[in-house]
Formats: structure tokens, C-alpha cells, sequence
């Protein structure tokens, strides 16, 4: 055996190196050696198949995939129709409750009454003190998410989606699907929602449902031992979770397809639209809203758009595109901030979160409301005889319903940015989505302001005499539209959920008009992203097979592990049982190179740690330490520990000269877990998918980081931190006063 340091390496300083400080976290999938598996099952499924077998065993086999789809499918369309049912009842009663029926939401208790609903009590006939309610039950609801987050699965925080993004494209992190994230994910989600904090519900959508399609597929043996199968159920629930979301089954298969899979197959599209397909059935016969409807801001248009209006749409993405940069920026500022300071005060920040979202949401009603219902609202076309609200009201004040809109934009904006990456499940598509609904209707107000007062002007000579011209309502969904392309950078996805939504075709083309423009602002001036973005700040292992490294002439020599450890094939540097289980038990690596001799460095083989535990347990458990093994393929000595039968004799291997981007796109299409580096045939180092993130990420750094900005940043962020301890010891001695007359008594000393 040949053990040196693995000290060398232009990389290896990662200290300083923010994005890859995790990476030793997750556990690397080999795709090569898990298709060569599959194949090998393959083969044996079809001899058993092709023998004694029952025709019920054949036809079972051959649906069982379909049947565990279903299953899948219909847990998630259940717990999202639950989501929907409690989130809705617990973001009614901070306002009030059904004395006749408490466990209805306003909208059931309000069933075919007019807007004034007698049904509904407020909590008291005292403003202030609804108002006290208001935050009691927001921070109550909010703190419950919080503790249960904290004691019980912490991985059940945040959205979610970066993670996946790395485990579905080969890398495995322990716990992220398991049982416990996706109970509290699911308790949790709707809790955090209904509480008022910013958040949203179709990121932690995406991940309870990946949840569900591990948690299933443990009870299939064969699935577990296929990273394969594992992956298309994973895609195929990411869809699912998405088409739940948003009521929209394409736009989850296309989200799976943009967002989520590294690799896309063809079969893979299929079972994620089957299982997209049965979640939603499911929920379409739960019927959670009572209305028919999917997601409760489903909306349709009945009146056609005009050329022009394509001047606003572009506005409208230009908003999209700004909003997405500035929002990712400052919100990776703030989850940097939280990261340093706020680590152990995760539950208290939630609080005091909520305490000051309700505190200014309460005075304004989109705010104030639910973000669905908000939307719901913000979308309606006035020629809806139902609808009746001061947006389609002719006699309104519409000066102040522009500046509130205006206002909602802008809390909306701040909230989000200083909420999302808080220690509740939390998304940021609904919150996004609803600032791009207020800022779009107050757009649409200040059209048809100028419609009204300009019906004359040939600009707006092709309006019908009667009826309205200009609908508030659309732009309103397309700035949905435009801010959900912007924060997600995703373009035929966000088109056709739209779609969906609207049931109708005519707004296709307005929509894309406003994608398109969002995305070439966020292309020029934008880093992807959120979800990227959280991928590269929170250093977690994804090569995106959509992103250029643009290595140039750089070969592997720059990135690669030059010193590793091997093992001989020759006899007379063998190694014993008792050396081969103690370097097992002092080294963590996955496999280990064999050389033919500590001078004579030609390549012989590769053995996976796996496969050697494997036969020390089955068939050396009892042998004595001294007996010495055999890595020599071609060797024959009964009197070894015989390991020659698990030697991959063809491992994987590039020449020292090779470009690194040439190896780069080997992992992208191939997904090895290791390339041997060799020169003249000779070992000379090996190369894994997170030392090229690592010589990616450091050289980003090197090139592109300015200290004078990062130590502006920290400094700015300790006289942050000095302000809040202050205004919170200032706010304890304050409480000591009233209460017990002692000012010290809640401060530490």
C-alpha cells in the first residue's frame, strides 16, 4: 500500500472558499457502475422472466413501476389538497372565525353569501384588539413552524430545490428525503404560510414530494440498489410537486426538465407527466376550494389584448428581470448575515419575522391576505358580474389604490428578500408571484387611467365603444409571470404553467413577450437563479450541464488529487487483511487505485470500498490478520485473501495532457464518480466531479473577489449586529422596568 498526503494542488486551500466548504458532506453517485448494475439485472430479470414464472409474476413485474408511480402520485395530490385545506383555515382564523362551524376557512363559511359575510365574526367588535389577535396568532403559528423545524428536522427548512438539484444529479445527502423531513415539511409548510411571513408553498412543494418518491421506493429492494430508478422517481415527483402547486401537469414536467434533472431521458418524461397526472387528478377530486378549481388563483380572460399594449408588456419584464437580480442579490446579503450572526437564534428570528410582517400587513389588504387570495383578487377581470371590490369599482379612489398597490410592491420586495432562507419550509415562487401581481395592477390602473382620459387618440382607436379596453387584471398576471421568470431564470416553464392557469391561448403571446424580455436582462446583468445561486453560496457539489466552466486550455493536471492512495498488485509488496481493514478504517475514500508496485506505478485496476467491505464481512471475517491478499489479476494462490474477482481491470483513465473541459463534459454525460489521471500508462493522480468544483469555484475567487468589498461587507454587517443587540438589550430593560421595576432582569450580565 502506498498512503501519501493529499496536501499538493492549486485547490486544495479551501478555507477561504465559501462554496465548496460542504462538499465533503455528500457522497458521490457513479452512474457508470450503477447502469452497469442495472444491466446486469436486467439481464437476470429477463431469464427469470423467460422461465418457470407465472404469467401474474410477468405482468406484475412489467407494471410495477406504473403501480408505485400511482402510489406516489396520489400521496402527493393528498397531502397537497390537506396543505391547501389547513393553510386556508389557519390564515382565516388571525382574523376572525365560524361560530356556527370553526373548522371552516371565511371562503367555506362565506359559501354564496355577498362580500359582507354575517357568517363570519371578527374576533372582538374592538379594532386594536383584532389587531393584537392578528399578531398573536400570525407569531403563534409562526413559532410552532420554528420549533418543530428545530427540534424535530432540520433539513425541512428553506425550499428545498437546490438540494435536489444536486441529489438528483449524483450526490447523496443523508436524511434530506427522509421520513422526518417530509412530516414536518408537510405540518410545517402550511403553518409558516398561513402565519403571513413571506413565504410560498410551491418550492417545499417541489421537496415533500421528492420526499414522498424516496420514501416509497425504500419499500422496493430493487429500487434501492438502482440510482437510476431512484432518479427518475425523484424527477417524476419533482413534477408532481410542481403540478400541485400550480395546477399545472406540463409546466411540472418542463420544470423537471429546466430546473431539477441534470440527464432527462425520454421514459423519464413520461413518468414524471403520469405521476403529474394522477397528483393532480388527485387533487381535482379532493377538490380542496370547493370551486373546481386546481390552485386558487386559477383565472380566466375573456376579453383579447391589443398591439398597444406591447410597450407596457416590455415594462412589465423589465420589472421581472430587475426584480430577480436585485431580490437573489440582497437576499444571499441577508442569508450571508444570518449565517454569521443568527445561527442561535433561528426560532427567535422567525418570530420576530412574523411579529413584523402581520405589524405592517395588517393596514393594507394585499398584504394582509393570503398571497393566493391576494392574487386571486389582483387577477379578476371587472366584467365578472360575481366580482365586486373596489379594484373594478368605477367610483373608487383609484390615486389610492395605485399607492397601495404600490406600497404592497414594495413590502412585498423587502419581506421577501429578508424572510426567504429563514429556518421554516419556504419558498419564494408565491411571494415573487405576488409582487409582480401588485406592481402590475397598479401598472394596469395607471393604463386605463390614461385610457380614460384619452378615448379619443388614434392609439386607441381599435377599443370597442362599450366595455372595457384596458384590463388591470392581466397585467397583474403577467408581472406574476414576469417576477417568477426573473427569480427562477426559467422561460418555457413559467409560459406554460401560465397557460395553465389562464385556460386560454390568447394570452400566450403576451406572456412570452414578457418572459422573453426578462430573461435578456437577467441573461446581461444576472447570475442565474435563486436556486443556482443558493447551490453556489451555500457550496453545495452540482455541475449544471447548462453552464459553460470555460476552462480554455487548461488541462487535468491543474484540478486532479496528485497523490493518492494505492494498492500493489505485487507480491512482494502485499498487503494483510489486518492492513487492508485498518486503511479502511483510517481513510474514507470510495475506491482505491492498483498499481503494480511502489516503483512501478502502471495503472493494474480500480476496487470500490463497498465491494471490499462486501467480502471481508462474507468471507474474511474470521481470518487472521497476517494472511496477506491478492490484488494481482492474474495471479492464483489459494493461500491469499483472493480480492482479484472485484477488480474493475478497465477503470476509467484520461492522459495527464487532457483538457479539463474535455473531462468536465465526460462527468456531465457519463457521471463517473472518478477519472484516473495516468501518463505513459503510469498512475499519476485521479479526478472526481468535486475537484473540479473545487479548481472552479477557487479560481472564480481568486479572479473575480474583490477584499476591499468584502470587508466593506463585514463591517457593515457587524455595525448591523452591534445596532440589533443594542435595540434588543434597550427593549429587555424596557420590559424588566414595567414588569418588575428591575432593568436588568432579562439582560445577561
Amino acid at each position: 500500500m502506498n498512503l501519501r498526503s493529499r496536501s499538493t494542488g492549486s485547490w486544495v486551500n479551501q478555507k477561504e472558499v465559501a462554496q465548496v466548504q460542504r462538499f465533503d458532506q455528500f457522497r458521490t453517485i457513479d452512474w457508470v457502475e450503477d447502469e452497469l448494475d442495472e444491466q446486469r439485472q436486467r439481464l437476470s430479470k429477463v431469464k427469470n422472466l423467460s422461465g418457470t414464472t407465472s404469467f401474474k409474476s410477468k405482468v406484475y413485474a412489467s407494471m410495477q413501476n406504473w403501480l408505485v408511480l400511482t402510489v406516489m402520485g396520489i400521496i402527493i395530490g393528498a397531502i397537497a389538497s390537506c396543505l391547501n385545506i389547513i393553510t386556508s383555515w389557519a390564515a382565516s382564523i388571525r382574523t376572525g372565525h365560524c361560530p356556527n362551524n370553526f373548522y371552516l376557512s371565511r371562503t367555506l363559511c362565506c359559501w354564496w353569501q355577498s362580500e359582507h359575510c354575517p357568517d363570519w365574526h371578527s374576533w372582538t367588535s374592538f379594532s386594536f384588539l383584532n389587531y393584537l389577535v392578528y399578531l398573536t396568532v400570525s407569531i403563534l403559528l409562526a413559532y410552532i413552524a420554528a420549533i418543530l423545524v428545530k427540534i424535530y428536522a432540520p433539513s425541512a427548512a428553506g425550499s428545498g430545490i437546490s438540494e435536489i438539484k444536486c441529489i438528483v444529479s449524483g450526490f447523496v445527502m443523508d436524511g434530506f428525503l427522509g421520513w422526518k423531513t417530509l412530516v414536518i415539511k408537510s405540518v410545517g409548510l402550511p403553518l409558516a404560510i398561513a402565519s403571513g411571513l413571506s413565504v410560498g408553498k410551491e418550492g417545499p412543494s417541489v421537496h415533500y414530494a421528492v420526499c414522498v418518491g424516496n420514501v416509497v421506493a425504500q419499500y422496493f429492494p430493487q429500487y434501492l440498489k438502482s440510482a437510476a430508478k431512484g432518479r427518475e422517481f425523484l424527477t417524476a415527483t419533482a413534477a408532481a410537486g410542481v403540478a400541485v402547486a400550480f395546477g399545472s401537469p406540463m409546466g411540472g414536467v418542463l420544470f423537471s426538465i429546466e430546473e431539477i434533472s441534470s440527464v432527462f431521458q425520454l421514459a423519464t418524461i413520461w413518468k414524471s407527466y403520469f405521476c403529474a397526472l394522477i397528483a393532480v387528478t388527485t387533487l381535482a377530486i379532493i377538490n380542496p376550494f370547493r370551486t373546481g378549481q386546481l390552485v386558487l388563483f386559477e383565472v380566466s380572460y375573456h376579453t383579447n389584448w391589443r398591439f398597444f399594449e406591447i410597450p407596457v408588456y416590455v415594462l412589465i419584464g423589465a420589472f421581472g428581470g430587475v426584480y430577480g437580480i436585485l431580490i437573489s442579490k440582497l437576499n444571499i446579503r441577508v442569508v450571508a448575515f444570518r449565517k454569521k450572526y443568527l445561527g442561535n437564534y433561528a426560532v427567535q428570528e422567525v418570530v420576530l419575522l412574523a411579529l413584523f410582517t402581520a405589524s405592517i400587513a395588517y393596514f393594507n389588504e394585499f398584504l394582509r391576505l393570503d398571497m393566493t387570495e391576494a392574487m386571486q383578487l389582483l387577477f379578476k377581470e371587472c366584467d365578472d358580474r360575481k366580482f365586486s371590490h373596489d379594484l373594478c369599482d368605477p367610483n373608487s379612489k383609484k390615486v389610492k389604490l395605485f399607492f397601495g398597490l404600490l406600497f404592497a410592491t414594495i413590502a412585498r420586495c423587502f419581506l421577501t428578500i429578508i424572510t426567504y432562507g429563514c429556518k421554516v419550509p419556504a419558498g419564494i415562487f408565491v411571494p415573487s408571484m405576488a409582487a409582480g401581481a401588485t406592481f402590475g395592477r397598479a401598472l394596469g390602473i395607471l393604463v386605463d387611467a390614461v385610457y380614460q382620459n384619452n378615448r379619443d387618440s388614434s392609439l386607441f382607436s381599435r377599443c370597442p365603444a362599450e366595455g372595457h379596453c384596458i384590463i388591470p387584471g392581466t397585467y397583474a398576471f403577467l408581472g406574476a409571470a414576469a417576477a417568477l421568470s426573473g427569480i427562477t431564470h426559467l422561460t418555457v416553464t413559467v409560459v406554460v404553467i401560465m397557460f395553465e392557469l389562464t385556460g386560454a391561448i390568447r394570452y400566450i403571446i403576451p406572456t412570452m413577450i414578457v418572459v422573453t424580455i426578462t430573461k435578456l436582462i437577467n441573461d446581461k446583468w444576472g447570475h442565474g437563479g435563486i436556486a443556482d445561486q443558493m447551490i453556489r453560496f451555500n457550496g453545495l457539489p452540482c455541475i449544471d450541464p447548462k453552464e459553460d466552466f470555460g476552462f480554455g486550455s487548461t488541462t487535468v493536471d491543474a484540478a486532479m488529487t496528485p497523490v493518492i492512495v494505492t494498492f500493489s498488485a505485487s507480491r512482494d509488496q502485499a498487503l494483510t487483511l489486518g492492513q487492508l481493514r485498518a486503511t479502511l478504517a483510517s481513510t474514507n475514500f470510495r475506491g482505491y487505485p492498483i498499481i503494480h508496485s511502489a516503483e512501478n506505478c502502471r495503472l493494474v485496476g480500480f476496487v470500490s470500498r463497498s465491494d471490499l467491505e462486501i467480502m471481508l464481512e462474507k468471507d474474511y471475517s474470521t481470518a487472521a490478520d497476517d494472511v496477506e491478499c491478492n490484488f494481482d489479476p492474474n495471479t492464483e494462490r489459494a493461500e491469499l485473501a483472493d480480492f482479484k474477482t472485484l477488480i474493475n481491470k478497465s477503470p476509467l483513465a484520461v492522459a495527464l495532457g487532457t483538457s479539463l473541459e474535455y473531462v468536465s463534459d465526460i462527468f456531465v454525460r457519463l457521471g463517473p464518480r472518478y477519472v484516473l489521471i495516468v501518463k505513459d500508462g503510469a498512475l499519476v493522480g485521479l479526478l472526481t466531479r468535486k475537484d473540479i468544483l473545487r479548481y472552479e469555484y477557487t479560481l472564480h475567487q481568486s479572479t473575480t473577489q474583490d477584499p476591499r468589498s468584502s470587508a466593506n461587507n463585514d463591517a457593515i454587517d457587524a455595525r448591523i449586529w452591534d445596532s440589533m443587540q443594542r435595540v434588543s438589550t434597550n427593549v429587555r430593560r424596557l420590559v424588566g422596568r414595567v414588569l418588575h421595576r428591575d432593568e436588568n432582569r432579562y439582560v445577561a450580565i
